[in-house]
Protein backbone atom coordinates (compact mmCIF):
# COMPACT_ATOMS: atom_id res chain seq x y z
CA UNK A 1 0.00 0.00 0.00
CA UNK A 2 1.54 3.57 -0.80
CA UNK A 3 2.13 5.89 1.87
CA UNK A 4 2.13 10.09 1.20
CA UNK A 5 3.76 12.52 3.00
CA UNK A 6 1.89 15.77 4.09
CA UNK A 7 2.44 18.97 5.75
CA UNK A 8 0.36 21.84 6.54
CA UNK A 9 0.78 25.37 7.36
CA UNK A 10 -0.98 28.65 8.33
CA UNK A 11 -1.23 30.92 5.43
CA UNK A 12 -1.18 34.66 5.30
CA UNK A 13 0.00 35.23 8.69
CA UNK A 14 3.59 35.63 9.92
CA UNK A 15 2.57 33.34 12.75
CA UNK A 16 1.04 29.58 13.94
CA UNK A 17 -2.75 29.44 14.72
CA UNK A 18 -3.09 32.65 12.54
CA UNK A 19 -4.63 32.57 8.56
CA UNK A 20 -6.47 29.96 6.81
CA UNK A 21 -4.79 26.19 7.49
CA UNK A 22 -3.45 24.69 4.61
CA UNK A 23 -2.61 20.59 3.92
CA UNK A 24 -0.35 20.23 1.06
CA UNK A 25 0.02 16.17 -0.48
CA UNK A 26 3.82 16.49 -1.77
CA UNK A 27 4.18 13.93 -4.13
CA UNK A 28 0.69 12.82 -4.79
CA UNK A 29 1.53 10.39 -8.04
CA UNK A 30 -0.52 7.78 -8.40
CA UNK A 31 -3.65 8.91 -6.37
CA UNK A 32 -6.76 8.85 -7.85
CA UNK A 33 -9.35 11.54 -7.88
CA UNK A 34 -11.62 9.78 -5.10
CA UNK A 35 -8.75 9.66 -2.95
CA UNK A 36 -8.24 13.55 -3.21
CA UNK A 37 -11.55 13.97 -2.40
CA UNK A 38 -11.65 11.89 0.40
CA UNK A 39 -8.03 13.16 2.21
CA UNK A 40 -9.51 16.61 1.42
CA UNK A 41 -12.83 15.50 3.49
CA UNK A 42 -10.68 14.06 6.09
CA UNK A 43 -8.56 16.57 6.82
CA UNK A 44 -11.31 19.23 6.82
CA UNK A 45 -10.18 22.33 6.13
CA UNK A 46 -11.47 24.38 3.43
CA UNK A 47 -9.04 23.24 0.91
CA UNK A 48 -6.51 20.65 0.34
CA UNK A 49 -3.65 20.88 -2.46
CA UNK A 50 -2.09 17.75 -4.38
CA UNK A 51 1.54 18.03 -6.32
CA UNK A 52 2.32 16.43 -9.65
CA UNK A 53 4.99 16.52 -11.91
CA UNK A 54 4.04 19.05 -14.65
CA UNK A 55 2.19 18.40 -17.73
CA UNK A 56 4.76 21.09 -19.31
CA UNK A 57 8.62 19.86 -18.29
CA UNK A 58 9.24 24.04 -18.00
CA UNK A 59 6.75 24.21 -14.99
CA UNK A 60 7.24 23.91 -11.83
CA UNK A 61 4.42 21.67 -10.76
CA UNK A 62 0.86 20.90 -12.03
CA UNK A 63 -1.23 21.11 -8.16
CA UNK A 64 -4.83 20.23 -7.95
CA UNK A 65 -7.20 21.95 -5.35
CA UNK A 66 -10.05 19.98 -3.38
CA UNK A 67 -12.38 21.29 -0.53
CA UNK A 68 -14.59 18.84 1.17
CA UNK A 69 -17.18 18.05 -1.41
CA UNK A 70 -15.06 18.45 -4.83
CA UNK A 71 -12.22 19.96 -6.91
CA UNK A 72 -11.13 23.83 -7.59
CA UNK A 73 -10.38 25.60 -10.76
CA UNK A 74 -7.72 27.85 -8.74
CA UNK A 75 -7.85 28.68 -5.46
CA UNK A 76 -5.24 31.66 -3.80
CA UNK A 77 -4.35 30.43 -0.28
CA UNK A 78 -3.82 27.19 -1.74
CA UNK A 79 -1.40 28.61 -4.53
CA UNK A 80 0.29 30.61 -1.73
CA UNK A 81 1.12 27.55 0.54
CA UNK A 82 1.74 25.44 -2.11
CA UNK A 83 4.32 27.32 -3.85
CA UNK A 84 6.03 27.82 -0.52
CA UNK A 85 6.33 24.48 0.39
CA UNK A 86 7.96 23.73 -3.07
CA UNK A 87 10.16 26.39 -2.08
CA UNK A 88 11.29 24.72 0.97
CA UNK A 89 11.96 21.40 -1.32
CA UNK A 90 14.19 23.40 -2.94
CA UNK A 91 12.54 25.11 -5.57
CA UNK A 92 14.29 28.55 -6.64
CA UNK A 93 13.11 31.63 -8.59
CA UNK A 94 9.99 32.26 -9.58
CA UNK A 95 7.55 29.35 -9.46
CA UNK A 96 4.82 28.87 -12.41
CA UNK A 97 2.03 26.06 -11.06
CA UNK A 98 -0.43 24.04 -13.28
CA UNK A 99 -3.99 24.51 -12.36
CA UNK A 100 -7.23 23.76 -13.76
CA UNK A 101 -7.92 27.66 -14.57
CA UNK A 102 -4.49 28.49 -15.95
CA UNK A 103 -1.34 29.10 -15.14
CA UNK A 104 -0.08 30.80 -11.72
CA UNK A 105 2.83 32.33 -11.64
CA UNK A 106 4.23 32.63 -7.62
CA UNK A 107 7.17 34.85 -6.87
CA UNK A 108 8.82 33.50 -3.10
CA UNK A 109 9.42 36.15 -0.21
CA UNK A 110 12.25 35.23 1.13
CA UNK A 111 13.92 36.50 5.00
CA UNK A 112 17.31 37.71 5.23
CA UNK A 113 18.78 34.25 5.53
CA UNK A 114 16.88 32.85 2.40
CA UNK A 115 14.52 30.89 3.78
CA UNK A 116 10.90 31.07 2.69
CA UNK A 117 8.62 33.04 4.55
CA UNK A 118 5.56 33.60 2.12
CA UNK A 119 4.93 33.97 -1.38
CA UNK A 120 3.12 36.37 -4.02
CA UNK A 121 0.20 34.89 -6.71
CA UNK A 122 -0.50 36.33 -10.24
CA UNK A 123 -3.99 35.13 -10.60
CA UNK A 124 -4.47 33.12 -14.03
CA UNK A 125 -7.30 35.46 -15.37
CA UNK A 126 -8.12 39.04 -16.10
CA UNK A 127 -11.54 40.24 -14.49
CA UNK A 128 -14.55 39.07 -15.82
CA UNK A 129 -17.99 40.62 -14.29
CA UNK A 130 -21.20 38.96 -14.42
CA UNK A 131 -25.14 39.83 -13.44
CA UNK A 132 -25.33 41.66 -10.85
CA UNK A 133 -27.09 39.70 -7.75
CA UNK A 134 -30.22 41.25 -6.16
CA UNK A 135 -29.41 42.95 -2.29
CA UNK A 136 -32.54 41.22 -1.08
CA UNK A 137 -31.13 37.86 -1.60
CA UNK A 138 -27.18 39.03 -1.04
CA UNK A 139 -28.60 40.71 2.42
CA UNK A 140 -30.78 37.44 3.38
CA UNK A 141 -27.35 35.40 2.56
CA UNK A 142 -24.97 37.25 4.59
CA UNK A 143 -27.94 37.21 7.95
CA UNK A 144 -28.22 41.25 7.69
CA UNK A 145 -30.57 44.20 6.29
CA UNK A 146 -30.73 45.27 2.58
CA UNK A 147 -29.56 48.85 4.42
CA UNK A 148 -26.70 47.30 5.25
CA UNK A 149 -25.37 47.04 1.95
CA UNK A 150 -23.50 49.94 0.50
CA UNK A 151 -23.92 50.52 -3.21
CA UNK A 152 -22.41 53.67 -3.69
CA UNK A 153 -19.12 52.10 -5.94
CA UNK A 154 -21.19 49.19 -7.24
CA UNK A 155 -24.25 46.96 -6.68
CA UNK A 156 -23.57 42.97 -5.73
CA UNK A 157 -22.18 41.69 -8.53
CA UNK A 158 -20.72 37.95 -10.06
CA UNK A 159 -17.04 38.66 -10.61
CA UNK A 160 -13.69 36.17 -10.73
CA UNK A 161 -10.00 36.13 -11.85
CA UNK A 162 -10.02 32.49 -12.02
CA UNK A 163 -13.05 30.86 -9.67
CA UNK A 164 -16.06 33.24 -9.36
CA UNK A 165 -17.41 35.25 -6.23
CA UNK A 166 -20.35 37.47 -5.28
CA UNK A 167 -18.79 40.62 -4.37
CA UNK A 168 -21.24 43.12 -2.35
CA UNK A 169 -19.77 45.99 -0.08
CA UNK A 170 -21.52 46.31 3.80
CA UNK A 171 -21.32 49.00 6.37
CA UNK A 172 -18.70 48.05 9.14
CA UNK A 173 -20.74 47.30 11.55
CA UNK A 174 -23.38 45.01 9.43
CA UNK A 175 -19.61 42.94 8.75
CA UNK A 176 -18.94 42.55 12.19
CA UNK A 177 -22.51 40.82 12.91
CA UNK A 178 -23.29 38.84 9.69
CA UNK A 179 -23.84 35.04 10.23
CA UNK A 180 -24.21 33.18 7.13
CA UNK A 181 -27.74 32.09 6.52
CA UNK A 182 -27.66 28.65 5.21
CA UNK A 183 -31.59 28.35 3.78
CA UNK A 184 -31.23 31.73 2.32
CA UNK A 185 -28.11 30.37 0.44
CA UNK A 186 -29.83 27.05 -0.95
CA UNK A 187 -32.66 29.17 -2.07
CA UNK A 188 -30.16 31.60 -3.66
CA UNK A 189 -28.59 28.37 -5.28
CA UNK A 190 -31.11 26.84 -5.95
CA UNK A 191 -32.02 29.97 -8.58
CA UNK A 192 -28.89 30.34 -10.31
CA UNK A 193 -28.23 27.37 -11.78
CA UNK A 194 -25.38 29.39 -13.86
CA UNK A 195 -23.24 29.09 -10.95
CA UNK A 196 -22.78 25.14 -11.04
CA UNK A 197 -23.42 24.96 -7.35
CA UNK A 198 -21.07 27.44 -6.56
CA UNK A 199 -22.39 30.05 -4.36
CA UNK A 200 -19.24 31.97 -2.75
CA UNK A 201 -19.92 35.36 -1.05
CA UNK A 202 -17.30 38.05 -0.32
CA UNK A 203 -18.64 41.05 2.09
CA UNK A 204 -16.24 44.13 3.30
CA UNK A 205 -16.24 47.11 4.55
CA UNK A 206 -13.69 49.59 3.11
CA UNK A 207 -12.07 52.67 4.07
CA UNK A 208 -9.61 54.12 1.16
CA UNK A 209 -6.64 50.69 0.81
CA UNK A 210 -7.90 49.48 3.95
CA UNK A 211 -9.90 46.94 3.57
CA UNK A 212 -11.55 44.40 5.94
CA UNK A 213 -13.52 41.40 4.91
CA UNK A 214 -15.42 37.87 5.77
CA UNK A 215 -16.68 35.51 2.95
CA UNK A 216 -18.93 32.78 3.38
CA UNK A 217 -19.82 29.28 1.54
CA UNK A 218 -21.35 27.40 3.43
CA UNK A 219 -22.94 24.83 1.06
CA UNK A 220 -19.13 23.96 -0.23
CA UNK A 221 -18.45 23.10 3.29
CA UNK A 222 -17.10 26.45 3.99
CA UNK A 223 -19.11 28.46 6.61
CA UNK A 224 -16.86 31.05 7.03
CA UNK A 225 -13.51 31.26 5.58
CA UNK A 226 -10.49 32.75 7.61
CA UNK A 227 -8.38 34.49 4.80
CA UNK A 228 -9.74 34.00 0.52
CA UNK A 229 -6.99 34.91 -1.71
CA UNK A 230 -8.75 33.88 -5.21
CA UNK A 231 -11.76 36.60 -3.67
CA UNK A 232 -9.86 39.47 -2.37
CA UNK A 233 -7.98 39.03 -5.66
CA UNK A 234 -10.98 39.75 -7.79
CA UNK A 235 -11.81 42.34 -5.27
CA UNK A 236 -8.87 44.24 -6.00
CA UNK A 237 -9.51 44.00 -9.78
CA UNK A 238 -13.03 44.57 -10.07
CA UNK A 239 -12.20 48.11 -7.35
CA UNK A 240 -9.11 49.47 -10.02
CA UNK A 241 -11.66 48.41 -13.09
CA UNK A 242 -14.52 50.91 -11.83
CA UNK A 243 -12.08 53.42 -10.49
CA UNK A 244 -10.49 53.51 -13.40
CA UNK A 245 -7.09 54.10 -12.19
CA UNK A 246 -4.58 52.34 -13.93
CA UNK A 247 -3.31 50.39 -10.77
CA UNK A 248 -4.18 50.70 -6.90
CA UNK A 249 -3.08 48.34 -4.02
CA UNK A 250 -4.62 46.87 -0.69
CA UNK A 251 -4.23 45.86 2.84
CA UNK A 252 -6.75 43.49 3.75
CA UNK A 253 -7.93 41.89 7.30
CA UNK A 254 -9.83 38.60 7.13
CA UNK A 255 -10.80 36.63 9.77
CA UNK A 256 -10.94 38.32 13.00
CA UNK A 257 -14.53 37.32 13.84
CA UNK A 258 -13.22 33.88 13.75
CA UNK A 259 -10.39 34.35 15.69
CA UNK A 260 -7.64 33.39 13.05
CA UNK A 261 -6.40 37.00 12.02
CA UNK A 262 -5.08 37.10 8.40
CA UNK A 263 -3.55 39.93 6.44
CA UNK A 264 -3.54 40.07 2.79
CA UNK A 265 -1.99 42.03 0.21
CA UNK A 266 -3.92 42.37 -2.57
CA UNK A 267 -3.43 44.50 -6.10
CA UNK A 268 -4.47 45.00 -9.62
CA UNK A 269 -3.50 46.72 -12.45
CA UNK A 270 -4.75 47.38 -15.90
CA UNK A 271 -2.83 45.65 -18.69
CA UNK A 272 -3.52 45.00 -22.68
CA UNK A 273 -6.01 41.85 -21.99
CA UNK A 274 -7.76 43.30 -18.83
CA UNK A 275 -7.45 43.97 -15.21
CA UNK A 276 -5.01 41.63 -13.40
CA UNK A 277 -4.62 41.09 -9.75
CA UNK A 278 -1.87 39.46 -7.31
CA UNK A 279 -2.42 38.39 -3.78
CA UNK A 280 0.15 38.03 -1.23
CA UNK A 281 0.99 36.77 2.35
CA UNK A 282 3.18 34.68 4.44
CA UNK A 283 3.10 31.25 5.28
CA UNK A 284 3.72 30.05 8.88
CA UNK A 285 4.79 25.90 8.67
CA UNK A 286 2.70 23.40 11.26
CA UNK A 287 2.55 20.15 11.23
CA UNK A 288 4.41 16.75 9.09
CA UNK A 289 2.73 13.73 8.49
CA UNK A 290 1.76 10.87 6.11
CA UNK A 291 -1.12 8.57 5.27
CA UNK A 292 -0.84 5.12 3.83
CA UNK A 293 -4.06 4.25 1.32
Amino acid sequence: MPTYAFVTLDVFTDRKFGGNPLAVFTDARGMTDAQMLALAGEMNLSETTFILPPEDPAHTARVRIFHRSGEMPFAGHPSIGTGYVLATMGHEGALTLEMIAGLVKVDIDRDAAGAPVGALIAAPQALTTGAEIPIDEVAACAGIGPLDLVTATHSPVLATVGVPFILAEVTGDALSRAEPDVAAFRRAERARPDLAGRYSLLIYARDGQDIRARMFAPLAGTHEDPATGSANATLAALLVSLAGVDQAAFTISQGVEMGRPSLLKAAARRTPDGVRATVGGGCAPMFRGEVTL
